[in-house]
């Protein structure tokens, strides 16, 4: 697997498809640049799902996070993106992604987006 940003996400089988059961994943790594100033944003991602037939391959989850450090996206639209890119490949039984914006000019930001089969 290459270590280069990739919009790709790799979904691997679920070892227990006939149980409901939460994973959740979270890294501070999370960035991109704000389309009005130009200036890096910072986040925290929370990737909380119930899979049904697949999982995200970890390394390719990271990678596909890493894709979006150079690229100019609002909070709220790279938060639906990610849920939209992860539901696609995963099609889970439910999940929730919840980007917690580093303050920029005094406000915080969290914006959470949520999917149910």
């Amino acid at each position: 697997m290459s270590s280069s940003p990739s919009k790709d996400v790799i979904a691997i089988d679920n070892p227990h498809p006939e149980r409901d059961y939460e994973i959740r994943c979270e890294t501070p790594e999370l960035t991109c640049i704000c389309p009005v100033t130009g200036q890096p944003d910072f986040a925290t991602v929370v990737i909380t799902y119930v899979p049904d037939q697949k999982i995200v391959e970890l390394k390719s989850l990271k990678l596909y996070l890493w894709s979006y450090r150079d690229e100019g996206i609002h909070h709220e639209r790279i938060t639906n993106q990610i849920l939209d890119d992860l539901v696609t490949a995963l099609a889970p039984r439910k999940m929730t992604v919840v980007t917690d914006w580093l303050v920029r000019g005094g406000i915080s930001t969290t914006v959470t987006a949520s999917h149910t089969k």
